[in-house]
């Protein structure tokens, strides 16, 4: 089965990130994950003082939480895999953070009525390195742990150089790969992302005519991006999370996220969105 929680639910995805957690680390405080959680909810729900709720219509929460399903299946069934190094409690929590606040960036300031958090899409992963630091900061985290979120949200950039990420271990290192390859697969294989994608060009459309280059978008209409995304896929999803993150989507495939057989639920469910896809743009060619 693809989806162990419904990402509608935040609750829902907290409890299995939580079962999780206490899977990998047993013994471990079963407040902590509901607590973060809290943080995060709060941030999106316009409870943060200074940020107004999200607006964003394909980058919303339930976004988030695509992501950090897969991330906790993806880094638990590379532990039961057995794989080295390991990735010990802290910098699990740490990921945790990172995964819920990298998409902070598309959230609004208080007063800033102008448009949606769609906006700042270009600029959106280093304001959730901002909004990271600021949250964390508050919250009591180190420099250091904060400074290990930052670079786990950089992974996230679509142009990111992840080689040039100051990592500060090699379990920092697969957290963050990890987090970048959930982050693209968590989305694509929603069930309904191909009916989402009229409204991420939105998003582009809005972005582009935000920072005063409307011909930035790169796409000439929904359709154009529509007819454009299993090329996307191909070309640059599959080779990213294959050289740059490492194949560690592989261990999607393990574990307690695995279809029958030791299937790659994820990636099943992407291939029938994409055939989904390209059935839909042959009947209307």
């Amino acid at each position: 089965m693809l989806l162990r929680a419904d990402t509608h639910d935040p609750m829902a995805v907290a409890a299995q990130v939580r079962a999780d957690y206490l899977a990998m680390f047993p013994g471990s405080d079963r407040s902590h994950i509901p607590r973060i959680f809290s943080w995060a909810i709060d941030c999106f729900t316009g409870r943060d003082p200074e940020y107004l709720a999200i607006d964003a219509r394909y980058h919303d929460f339930e976004h988030t939480l695509q992501g950090t399903l897969c991330l906790t299946t993806l880094i638990r069934g590379r532990a039961e895999a057995g794989e080295l190094p390991a990735v010990d409690r802290e910098t699990f929590e740490l990921c945790i953070l990172a995964i819920l606040l990298h998409d902070t960036g598309y959230l609004k300031r208080r007063g800033d009525t102008n448009g949606t958090g769609a906006k700042y899409t270009p600029t959106h992963v280093n304001r959730s390195c901002e909004f990271a630091e600021r949250l964390l900061v508050s919250k009591g985290f180190g420099p250091d742990q904060v400074q290990s979120v930052k670079n786990m949200i950089r992974c996230t950039g679509m142009g990111a150089n992840v080689n040039a990420i100051p990592f500060r271990s090699e379990a920092e290192r697969i957290c963050g790969y990890a987090l970048g390859t959930a982050d693209l697969l968590g989305q694509m294989a929603a069930v309904d992302y191909v009916d989402k994608l009229p409204i991420l060009y939105d998003e582009f459309v809005e972005a582009g005519r935000f920072g005063g280059n409307p011909g930035a978008v790169g796409f000439t209409s929904a359709d154009d991006l529509m007819r454009k995304t299993p090329g996307f896929w191909e070309k640059y999803v599959l080779p990213k999370v294959q050289n740059d993150f490492l194949g560690l989507y592989h261990h999607l495939g393990h574990g307690p996220g695995a279809g029958a057989g030791g299937e790659n639920a994820y990636l099943a469910r992407i291939q029938s969105n994409m055939e989904r896809l390209r059935r839909l743009l042959a009947i209307a060619a």
